[in-house]
């Protein structure tokens, strides 16, 4: 940028108290109590908490973490799953200046103490139901952790760690004074990416970054102070996506859900009048393939924000014959998960909806908060808008991580040119809008071409009998790789290798055609990403034994 120094507008206008504000998202709070001081902020079961509850106690939690010895900058470790809990520990914990560290309620004793130890946690908040794998990992750790529970009346009963319980641990305590961060790109969370291959890393996110990118999420998914939305979406991903702090930002309603069952989401969404909710694709599939029974009709259209793997366009039609209107958003940890979003465009709604949802199933144009996303060349440069060329996607912007915490290489690595570098494939459209082809890691070069799994695998859910598929590299002596489907049948369907690959063969040339075939479930994570790499040493296995 040019100096602009010496201009008239400049000199003599600095920056002061009045005119400059760090940007945080415990701004929506205080915004929050004080115009909607009655209205219903979280509802858990048959609890509700008003505005102004929820605020006392984020307030009393946060004079509570101080009293513990938590000082600035230094981490409380929470190990729950959706609830009023870990949902105002996004607040109490920024409050003191201290930082969040929500960890994957999936993760075994050793992932769980090792991000403990990785973080130097000072403090750790765990729901009872946790209680055996939490005392597990701090048996691995050669010093104490402080424990408080969070007791939860859908828990199993008679666990417990021998801890202060939140509810009477914070009791004896005023409200904390309301502040902000002395700089807004301090750090407010941590969160640790899923470490399929290794130690996972420390994705810090600052305050500007939390500010913007929920204020990104609410606008593409239009979230009002009349949205209800239901935490389908753990909590400890990304920051819940920063929709943690997104609702509370318009004066919305947390419905909380501790555990995701398509029972749960249809009773919820017709009890709690539910308006909005966020999901993996394997959440989409397990709607669409829940017995009739389950199925409950929609009061109303619910806005569906699905992420992750790309959904097949056949997910997103089976959904929005459901009655949810589906918003495709493409992030991951590193950008506070969704940072694009697959903008609508008027004329798409007059289209066929096979034909919509192809269109529907681009990752598009960047959050409205978030600078821009492309995809670029070796050398840095936006390849050609041509809809051909496979490139690596890349981010810039507010809305991107700090860094990885104590990995300056990988930090290094991921910033390259002024951008972040993602590690997906993908094309750039003459419309503008970005489609992922494959993760750089999950590409096929069979016989010296390269094969799009995600091309692959959306012709294999067209098939009508197939529920879930996943396809990967498998060695082959003659053309170096294969493609290799893993398929799960719907309920009482089922279909041969023959049929699959004959129906592969109408949609796609012929060496892309799945050579192989396992049909078993498919291993996830705790956000619903099918583990690929568990599947290519399955893949490798197996060729190995023939």
């Amino acid at each position: 940028m040019p100096d602009i120094s010496h201009s008239i507008f400049e000199a003599g206008l600095p920056q002061n108290h009045a005119n400059h504000v760090p940007l945080s998202p415990l701004s929506f709070l205080r915004r929050a109590e004080r115009i909607f001081p009655q209205k219903c902020a979280v509802t858990h079961h048959d609890r509700r908490y008003s505005y102004a509850q929820f605020t006392t106690r984020i307030r009393k939690f946060a004079t509570a973490i101080k009293a513990a010895g938590v000082k600035p900058g230094e981490c409380v470790a929470v190990l729950a799953p959706n609830g009023p809990v870990p949902l105002e520990a996004h607040y109490a914990v920024p409050l003191t200046g201290a930082v969040l560290g929500m960890i994957n309620t999936l993760l075994d004793p050793t992932a769980i103490a090792f991000i403990l130890e990785h973080a130097e946690a000072k403090l750790f908040l765990v729901d009872r139901e946790w209680a055996p794998r939490a005392h597990a990992a701090l048996e691995l750790l050669p010093h104490k952790i402080p424990l408080v529970e969070i007791a939860d009346e859908a828990a199993p009963p008679g666990l417990t760690l021998g801890a202060p319980e939140y509810k009477d641990w914070i009791a004896p305590h005023e409200p904390h004074a309301w502040g902000l961060p002395a700089d807004e790109w301090q750090a407010i969370a941590v969160n640790y990416t899923s470490g399929t291959t290794g130690n996972p890393k420390g994705v810090v996110y600052h305050h500007r970054g939390a500010y913007l990118g929920a204020l990104g999420i609410a606008l593409a998914m239009n979230l009002t102070s009349e949205s209800r939305y239901l935490w389908t979406l753990p909590m400890f991903h990304c920051s819940g996506w920063t929709l943690t702090w997104a609702v509370t930002a318009l004066g919305g309603t947390h419905v909380c859900l501790r555990k995701v069952e398509p029972g749960a989401i249809f009773e919820h969404i017709v009890r709690h009048g539910v308006t909005h909710m966020c999901g993996a694709p394997i959440v989409l599939g397990m709607l669409i393939n829940a017995p009739k029974a389950l199925q409950k009709p929609l009061p109303h259209k619910v806005v569906l924000a699905t992420a992750g793997a790309a959904p097949p366009s056949a997910i997103i039609a089976g959904t929005e014959l459901l009655g949810f209107q589906v918003q495709h958003v493409y992030g991951l940890t590193e950008v506070y998960g969704p940072s694009g979003t697959c903008e609508t465009q008027p004329d798409w709604a007059g289209l066929p909806l096979p034909e919509r949802a192809r269109l529907m199933a681009r990752q598009g144009v960047p959050c409205i908060t978030q600078e821009d996303l492309s995809i670029l060349d070796l050398t840095g440069n936006p390849v050609p808008p041509d809809g051909v060329t496979v490139s690596e996607l890349a981010f810039r912007g507010n809305v991107v991580m700090k860094g990885y915490l104590k990995n300056p290489s990988a930090t290094d690595e991921a910033f390259k040119n002024g951008w972040f570098l993602t590690g997906d494939l993908g094309v750039l459209h003459a419309d503008g809008y970005v489609e992922i082809k494959d993760r750089a890691k999950d590409i096929i070069i069979s016989g010296g071409e390269n094969i799009s799994s995600l091309e692959v695998e959306e012709i294999l859910y067209r098939h009508p009998a197939i529920r879930e598929a996943a396809v990967v590299a498998a060695p082959d002596e003659k053309w170096g790789e294969i493609p290799l489907a893993v398929i799960t049948f719907k309920e009482d369907m089922t279909a041969t290798e023959a049929e699959l690959t004959a129906f592969c063969r109408q949609h796609l040339a012929g060496f892309k055609v799945p050579k192989r075939y396992i049909f078993e479930e498919l291993p996830k994570t705790s956000t619903g990403k099918i583990q690929k790499h568990i599947l290519r040493k399955r893949a490798q296995a197996i060729i190995a034994g023939d």
